[in-house]
This record gives structure tokens, C-alpha cells and sequence, in this order.
């Protein structure tokens, strides 16, 4: 896929994170990007569900795996504003998704090698191309100023 097309992606996924600090939820949004259509919308929902698995990525998961009729992505590309953190990783892998787009690097929790490789990890039965950076400083921002508000007491 071309970097444009990345990009287009990643800014519905930014639209997404915007959704997420509009709930006062950590901006965070993925998308799903299967056989040329966008299957799986997400974001970070978990103060509103009251649910430590409501992540943006684990949302987009659920839904391309309801519209595409199985658990198995192959072929899919997961685009998500932020790296993705253990669970969601290692839920990339688990439903054989080809490649991960995100935007910003998490360097305390994120596993696509920040600070854990599990999307690469050789010893997994399956391994994601990973691509990060794409819009970064965008997410970023989002992520930085949602914090901001918070430690103002917003």
C-alpha cells in the first residue's frame, strides 16, 4: 500500500481518537482495512464500559471479525494512532493480521517494539509487518494534550 494511502487511513483513525477525548476516553482510534473497504471502526472506550479490554484496536478486532464472518484477518492492515500495547498485539496476532500501521511510539507500554516486539516476535506462529510513524505528531499532540486537560483538572 502506498504511504498516501497510509495516511488517508491514519486520519480516519485520528478522526476516531478525536471521538475518544470527545467521550473523555485516552484518544486512541484504529481502524481495519480489508480487501479494499474499512471492516473494523475502534476507540478507546474503556471508562465508559468499564471494561479493561474496550481498547480502540480490540474494538476494530471485534467488528472486522463480525463483518468479514470468521476470527482470521488475513490480508488486513490495522491502522491505530497509538502502538499498540500487549494485549492488543498479541490480539493482532492471534487473528492473523497482515500489517500494523500506527502513528505515535508508546515508550511505556507499547509491544510492536517500543518496549516489547510481539507483533515480529519469531517465536509466535504468526508475525505482522509493522510500519510506525505514519502522522506521529499528530497523534502525539492528541495524546498530549488530552493529558494536559487532565492534570488542569478538564
Amino acid at each position: 500500500m502506498s504511504s498516501g494511502e497510509d495516511r488517508q487511513y491514519m486520519l480516519q483513525a485520528l478522526e476516531l481518537a478525536r471521538q475518544a477525548a470527545a467521550a473523555d476516553e485516552v484518544p486512541v482510534g484504529a481502524l481495519i482495512v480489508a480487501r479494499g473497504r474499512i471492516v473494523g471502526r475502534g476507540y478507546n472506550q474503556r471508562q465508559y464500559g468499564r471494561d479493561a479490554t474496550l481498547h480502540a484496536e480490540m474494538i476494530a478486532i471485534r467488528e472486522a471479525c463480525a463483518a468479514l464472518g470468521g476470527w482470521r484477518l488475513p490480508g488486513a492492515t490495522m491502522y491505530v494512532t497509538l502502538e499498540p500495547c500487549p494485549m492488543c498485539a498479541g490480539a493482532l496476532v492471534n487473528a492473523r493480521v497482515e500489517r500494523l500501521v500506527f502513528g505515535a511510539a508508546d515508550p511505556k507500554a507499547g509491544a510492536a517494539g517500543s518496549v516489547l516486539e510481539i507483533c515480529r516476535c519469531p517465536g509466535l506462529n504468526h508475525q505482522l509487518a509493522v510500519e510506525g510513524g505514519v502522522l506521529a505528531e499528530e497523534a502525539a499532540a492528541l495524546l498530549r494534550e488530552f493529558f494536559a486537560a487532565k492534570r488542569r483538572g478538564g
